[in-house]
């Protein structure tokens, strides 16, 4: 079972929600088209590291992708929430990886299947350490980046997501029910790139914090 320490204590993760296209100039840099409500997919806990943890890159997979994003941790259980009780539901935020195998993803979703095995492998999901909403309380208006080698590739604020935080959390509630532990990959905005083996990668979110991790 994979844990986290916050606010001093274990707490044991529950199941990974995603958003996919959820920054505009994200999707049309990928020719997809802008969605209406948020695109969701699950990763189950197993995949999941710490900062300063490895990612292991696939053998089956010549592109994988680096995608930087906000991460939410959902600290109490909610079903068919409004806004209020969505944007109080949210514990803390850290910043994520999830990391894509974009030729896998790219040859089922032509053939119409699902594109879980693109998203779904060991250390496929990257954390840092979460700060607390009594601590910080997000603005909307920070800056969100990531670098490979010391050269940045993704640039762009929190504010350019088309469906914000408490939005992302009252959708997902609305189809299954949220609980402690849970945690919810908000989207990346453009930038995402391939990386190879020996890459090491450095993601940030202003007063939220850093992640670092090497891919092998």
């Amino acid at each position: 079972m994979k844990t986290v320490i916050f606010e001093g204590t274990n707490l044991s993760i529950g199941k990974i929600v995603c958003v996919g296209r959820n920054y505009v100039a994200h999707a049309k840099e990928l020719g997809n088209e802008v969605p209406e409500f948020p695109l969701i997919f699950l990763k189950p806990p197993s995949v999941l590291i710490n900062s300063g943890e490895n990612i292991i890159h696939p053998d089956y997979s010549n592109e994988m992708h680096h995608e930087v994003e906000l991460v939410l941790l959902i600290g109490r259980k909610i079903k068919n929430s409004d806004l209020v009780e969505a944007e109080s539901a949210i514990a803390g935020y850290s910043v994520g990886l999830d990391m894509t195998l974009r030729d896998i993803q790219n040859e089922l979703k032509r053939k119409g299947h699902p594109w879980t095995l693109a998203k779904v492998f060991d250390t496929s999901a990257v954390i840092s350490e979460f700060v607390s909403i009594r601590n910080y309380k997000l603005s909307g208006t920070e800056r969100i980046t990531l670098s490979v080698n010391g050269k940045i590739r993704q640039n762009s604020t929190l504010d350019k997501m088309i469906f914000p935080p408490a939005e992302i959390v009252k959708f997902i509630s609305t189809k299954m029910t949220l609980e402690e532990g849970d945690l919810i990959f908000t989207g990346t905005p453009q930038g995402v790139g391939k990386v190879t083996r020996q890459d090491k990668i450095e993601a940030e979110i202003e007063n939220i914090g850093k992640l670092t991790t090497t891919v092998v």
